[in-house]
């Protein structure tokens, strides 16, 4: 019998930043036009640019916009798409909303809204994948009438609290003892109704030593189902990966057609259809459990489409047209190694607290044919309203150590300032002897200690300060408005070397410098004389030698910041003003808020005596819980916030009293 193919013409993509950019180029090379959906906030961003028209959600946060059913429905309605692509995140594996969405007459592009409910729900899905068969984790679900502390013990410390609905490490605390339990099980409602609009949690038995290792899997309308082979998400911190890769270093053909046929056996009993990922935990003797079926596409897709050489959001488009898989199990193999790593907006060396702001510069680096799935451009903003996610970074290669190698180089290589990200962190660990030997598993981080920072020699930093000194020199020479045949810094008598002033870390440096007849500079630096030629100066990329040594920065100001990018990274120097500035603050005693967010709770009043590592307050920013303790032992002089509130960061939040 001939299949019913219903063209689909207009897409609308129900998220934001870098996934919908992705769904949007492949609809678009189908020939199919596309709608954006978008916040107050993202009216500039580039997925809305992109998209063939694009209409306003009216609204800031998630909660007013890419959450709302009825305003992503209107919009749908509005402009005439006949179907939605949900992305991942915000409502794409939300069974409601995809059954009003079909309810509508418009396709959806995703499982059926049966399957994502029953996948949706974390502990219906681990009973399912019981009757089929597939090893699960123990796990009890607390209600009003549940005993928290003997489900704990039952199950055995340590142990895991898990929100039911949503994913990406929200509403997810591991618990070592009991003293623990009953705060993180508050916390981490609190986190999963903020994010998912439902706050039911559960218990799970937390394996503190396994490997993360996802299949992904493919279905369509009239039964066919493949898997693509299998993920390995095991790099994570605060339970979110952030460097992935396909195929695992830990799976062999045998390992790998066990999981891939459990895979498929669930996927069979749900009847699925559509993209979708079937997660295991992966202990010793390779034994693995069941961790869950996310009915959606995958943040870390890419590395799967990167190692069988096919594109998933198209093979979705088809599926929801009505066609069959464009190809079978037997028509596809591993070829070679993809490894992937998720750019955020972050502070490693504050516990990867989420670091907001500006992107004022954003290159991607040329070399390395790299993929970057990105939601930036520069100009971009980082806001506190969403994830932090600035870019994936792909990389494919014939053999694994080879990807990764190049890929840390492109990471390095790539131009990204005005905001702190994981961008170092990420190329320590793909360089660590353990990563290079695929010794991966989820405590990875814990366990072998990346550095959270790259070290920089007192060289770089010397190289970087006399770039920027010459640099501005340049700068201000092709501004200025007289005398302009004059060499730079002529004068028609002995004067003293100009000199700056910069610092660079902790490190403070003065460069001083003096052109020559000859058109080079004599420059002193740490009370060392440098020469410098200049190639190339003035317009934002510098090409010198400094005592022979050819190289080249990109360099931008920012204020009296300059963001310099060369060959080892992003360095930050400021440039201190000749004068001292007569107006100091004396916060001492203080304590700010890290970041913008919104005041949680409030723990301590004004009087109370403190001891270190008391809680103060709670913040909320970009969907998580951020803890503010007390530094030290002391007294509250004064709370300055309230519940509700909005803060700025730095933010004075609360005052303790000095010691005497």
């Amino acid at each position: 019998m001939a299949h019913v193919i219903t063209p689909i013409s207009r897409l609308l993509v129900a998220n934001r930043g870098e996934i919908a950019r992705r769904i949007n180029r492949t609809a678009q090379a189908m020939g199919i036009s596309t709608v954006a959906i978008y916040a107050d906030g993202d009216v500039n961003a580039p997925f809305v640019l992109e998209a063939d028209t694009a209409i306003a959600l009216n609204g800031k946060s998630t909660g007013e916009t890419y959450l709302d059913v009825t305003k992503v429905l209107h919009a749908a309605k509005r402009s005439g798409a006949d179907a939605i692509h949900p992305g991942y995140g915000f409502l794409s594996e939300n069974q409601a909303f995809a059954q009003a969405v079909i309810d509508a007459g418009v396709k959806w592009l995703g499982p059926s809204p049966e399957v994502i409910g029953l996948m949706g729900d974390k502990l219906s899905a681990k009973r399912l994948m019981d009757e089929a068969g597939v090893p699960t984790l123990p796990g009890i679900e607390i209600t009003a009438d549940t005993d928290i502390v003997a489900a704990a013990a039952q199950i055995g410390y340590p142990v895991l609290v898990k929100a039911s609905a949503g994913g990406g490490g929200r509403g997810m605390r591991v618990v070592a003892s009991e003293a623990e339990l009953m705060a993180a099980v508050e916390g981490a409602k609190r986190e999963a109704g903020s994010s998912f609009g439902d706050d039911t949690v559960f218990l799970e038995k937390w394996l503190a030593t396994s490997r993360h290792i996802e299949i992904q899997i493919l279905g369509d309308s009239h039964g066919n189902l493949v898997h693509c082979y299998e993920r390995e998400c095991s790099i994570q911190r605060r339970h979110q990966k952030i460097i992935e890769e396909a195929p695992s270093p830990a799976v062999d053909d045998a390992l790998r057609s066990r999981m891939g046929d459990a895979a498929i056996a669930a996927a069979r009993k749900l009847g699925y259809a559509s993209a979708g990922t079937v997660e295991f935990l992966l202990g010793d003797n390779d034994d693995f459990y069941f961790l869950e079926v996310n009915a959606r596409l995958q943040v870390e897709h890419p590395v799967t489409e990167e190692i069988i050489g096919k594109d998933l959001v198209r093979e979705q488009i088809r599926v929801a047209e009505g066609e069959t898989l464009s190809f079978t199990q037997d028509e596809i193999s591993i070829n070679g190694h993809a490894i992937e790593a998720r750019l955020y907006a972050e502070n490693p060396a504050k516990g990867f607290l989420p670091s907001p702001g500006p992107v004022l510069v954003w290159k991607p680096a040329t070399a390395g044919g790299a993929r970057f799935d990105s939601g930036v451009e520069a100009g971009s903003e980082i806001s506190t309203q969403f994830d932090p996610m600035i870019a994936k970074v792909i990389v494919h290669a014939p053999t694994r150590r080879e990807a990764a190698g190049r890929l840390a180089r492109v990471l390095e290589t790539t131009a990204i300032a005005g905001l702190n990200t994981n961008r170092d962190f990420l190329v320590t660990t793909l360089r660590t002897p353990q990563y290079l030997a695929g010794d991966t598993t989820t405590d990875f981080i814990e366990r072998v200690k990346p550095p959270l920072q790259r070290e920089v020699s007192e060289l770089e930093h010397l190289q970087a300060a006399i770039a920027v000194a010459m640099e501005s020199q340049a700068q201000r020479r092709l501004a200025a408005k007289v005398l302009t045949t004059l060499p730079s810094g002529w004068r028609n008598s002995t004067m003293p070397l100009q000199s700056t002033t910069y610092t660079v870390a902790d490190t403070e440096l003065t460069v001083a410098y003096q052109s020559l007849r000859d058109g080079t500079f004599k420059v002193i630096c740490n009370d060392e004389t440098h020469s410098v030629a200049m190639h190339q100066a003035g317009e934002g990329r510098i090409d010198l030698a400094l005592d022979g040594q050819r190289l080249q920065f990109d360099i931008q100001r920012n204020g009296m910041q300059w963001l310099l990018h060369g060959d080892n990274g992003d360095l930050v120097l400021i440039e201190l003003p000749r004068y001292p500035d007569p107006r100091g603050v004396d916060a001492s005693g203080g304590l700010t808020a890290p970041m913008p967010g919104a005041v949680l709770t409030t723990e301590v009043a004004a009087g109370d005596t403190v001891a270190k590592g008391d809680l103060l307050v709670i913040l909320e920013a970009m969907k998580m819980e951020h803890r503010i303790v007390a530094p030290r032992d002391g007294t509250v002089e004064q709370v300055h916030v309230g519940v509700g509130d909005q803060v700025d960061n730095a933010q004075l939040l609360v005052t303790l009293a000095e010691e005497e």
